[in-house]
């Protein structure tokens, strides 16, 4: 089965949406599975998401998700693996643990514990070019006609938004669920398929964002899908 599927993918994440992360989880499973090259790229809520008159995120000196995502553009040039696990531990840190990664003394801690030399922080914010990275990162989406996270580009250029999950297959499962996804991209003109919620999936959703909810420092926004 793995034989008929992609080698590469790019994985669209702005690093504090939750379902991005719990995506995110699945496609490392995918990974593990099929061998299958993963390339973590940037997407900004903030931005889709700003209202008019408001500063772009690249205008003020730091903002959550977007200072969060230079970081990992910094170590994105240091080499795949290590915003690979920069992803994983700040992640993990807002939406398992709920702790603040998007708060720059618990971010740098927070690269210490993950092994990263010091000065990460100071030295990602202090060279415009990673905010360069991020923005080209999250143009390149939207140019496709990409509106959220997580976004998949596959090779050749064709976007998919999602899978959205908060209980992420693992093993043989996580690869029937890749299999599907890919088959999408058969029919070009197939736009949407979506899973209405019932009040017992809005409980299930609430608990397994539980830890994001409590450390968010923000009013989320959510505006329509095109």
């Amino acid at each position: 089965m793995a034989s008929d599927l992609p080698s590469k993918v790019d994985f669209h994440f702005d690093i504090m949406c939750p379902y991005a992360y719990q995506t995110s989880i699945w496609m490392r499973s995918v990974r593990e599975e099929t061998g299958i090259e993963v390339g973590w790229r940037f997407f900004s809520l903030e931005e889709v998401n700003r209202q008019a008159g408001k500063k772009h995120p690249w205008e003020r000196e730091w903002t959550y998700g977007w200072s969060m995502m230079r970081i990992g553009a910094y170590l994105r040039r240091q080499g795949p693996e290590q915003i690979d696990r920069w992803y994983a531990g700040a992640g993990r840190a807002l939406h398992v643990h709920g702790r603040k990664p998007h708060r720059p003394e618990v971010a740098a801690d927070l690269l210490g514990e993950l092994g990263f030399e010091p000065g990460v922080l100071e030295a990602a914010i202090a060279d415009p070019t990673t905010g360069d990275e991020v923005l080209s990162d999250h143009q390149a989406v939207v140019s496709k006609g990409g509106f959220g996270v997580p976004t998949l580009i596959f090779p050749g250029g064709k976007p998919l938004f999602g899978p959205v999950l908060v209980d992420p297959p693992s093993g043989d499962d996580a690869v029937r669920l890749w299999s599907l996804v890919v088959g999408w991209l058969d029919f070009p003109h197939l736009y949407e398929l979506q899973r209405p919620k019932s009040e017992a999936d809005v409980e299930v959703i609430a608990e397994a964002f539980s830890a994001y909810l409590d450390a968010r420092d923000w009013s989320s926004v959510r505006r329509p899908a095109p």
